[in-house]
């Protein structure tokens, strides 16, 4: 069985790591057909820009809910003059031995993507959940703490789905009543029936989001109490604002429920002249200091914020091994170019340490040669990936 004897795949401690054993694709963005086997622990891509190291990371990336880590449309994910795509894998681990399935690749002009566990057919992409967790830092977040607040809605919430599966649902339902109610603002409706019925549902989901944020920070923090004070990575001072979470932290679900229902209702005439809805987890945001300076994130050096993200997503990968019981499988895309030589190693290290599965990117192999006999090496190019 795929994990028993291959180096790395078991620690001392008998825990055994859960990672992507084999990987198959067709016709996904630039590869038409591909085929990989990877070991246990670190496997670093290295090649040009534009080769296709990142493609690869966003087909691990469709392992879990959602449309990836490029959040792309699926049309655009299918190799140009295909008609969809399919990535297939070879789960080994802790939980046992899995093939998962996912793609646009349909049968009977069926359409979207399907998902399938050991050849059935999966209710749901959560299901996936059950066998793997996938985190990734890609370049796009760099800008994360300075750019919109919904982009820091994003990320907290990707962080709690890693840990709750429920929570995609949920969320889903609520942006579904919220659309509703919107469009009975817009159409001036004054049917209260109709408008109660959608605010107690967008009141039951939203203070469920809520509180799953609240959740997840108050146990990221408890992560980041226990970093060394000298920690590499610096420590964060992490917060949620927002009307809801504020709320829950101070009292009852259930009361603030009834509370937000009653806003909502009180406040349609304001949201009809506004033409949506104002109050809610939608409006959220996450606020992070860099303990150490005392500074808002976004005060902070390029350097300094990367550092401080790229802690934050150890420190959740770190929870996620200890809630779920086997640590995720982390993609890291062009890391090692903007941390200097002592975090890299630093970085490394944490990751053994971590006994988790690292795809690592990168156009200078030279960053990742302390890595050298630890780690799988490949290089991409031309829509090739060889062994290097």
């Amino acid at each position: 069985m795929p994990g028993e004897n291959e180096q790395g795949a078991d620690r001392p401690d008998g825990e055994t790591q859960t990672h992507v054993a084999r990987l198959l694709l067709t016709d996904f963005r630039n590869y038409a057909g591909l085929v990989l086997d990877f070991r246990p622990g670190a496997v670093v891509l290295t090649g040009d820009n534009g080769a296709g190291k990142t493609n690869l990371l966003e087909a691990i990336s469709f392992l879990t809910p959602g449309r990836g880590l490029r959040r792309a449309a699926y049309d655009a994910v299918a190799r140009t003059g295909s008609t969809g795509f399919a990535v297939h894998v070879r789960i080994a681990g802790s939980f046992g031995d899995c093939e998962i399935g996912t793609g646009t690749l349909g049968e009977d002009g069926e359409t979207g993507r399907r998902v399938r566990i050991n050849g059935a057919s999966a209710r749901s992409a959560d299901e996936m959940l059950e066998w793997l967790r996938v985190i990734w830092l890609v370049p796009a977040m760099d800008a994360l703490f300075t750019g919109p607040a919904a982009e820091r809605r994003r990320f907290i919430d990707r962080l709690v789905l890693t840990i709750d599966p429920t929570h995609g649902r949920r969320s889903l339902d609520f942006e579904k009543a919220m659309r509703s109610r919107n469009r009975l603002l817009a159409d001036n409706s004054r049917d209260d029936l109709w408008f109660e019925a959608i605010e107690t549902q967008m009141a039951e989901t939203g203070v469920a989001i809520a509180a799953a944020r609240a959740e997840i920070v108050r146990l990221l923090c408890g992560m980041v109490e226990r970093l060394p004070d000298d920690s590499p990575f610096p420590k964060a001072d992490i917060a949620l604002g927002g009307t809801l979470e504020e709320a829950v932290a101070a009292r009852p679900a259930v009361e603030v429920e009834e509370e937000y229902r009653l806003s909502l209702s009180a406040n349609r005439a304001r949201d009809r002249a506004a033409g949506r809805t104002l109050d809610g987890p939608h409006r959220s945001d996450l606020f992070v200091r860099h303990r150490p300076k005392d500074m808002p994130a976004e005060l902070c050096s390029t350097g300094e914020q990367k550092a401080l993200l790229t802690g934050l997503v150890l420190s959740h990968a770190r929870l996620v091994a200890e809630l779920s019981g086997a640590a995720p499988i982390l993609l890291l895309d062009e890391i090692a170019a903007h941390l200097d030589a002592g975090r890299r190693a630093a970085l490394f290290g944490i990751l053994e340490e971590l006994n988790c599965q690292a795809f690592m990117t990168g156009t200078d192999a030279a960053l990742f040669s302390s890595l050298s006999g630890r780690a799988q090496f490949f290089t991409v190019a031309g829509g090739q990936v060889t062994p290097a």
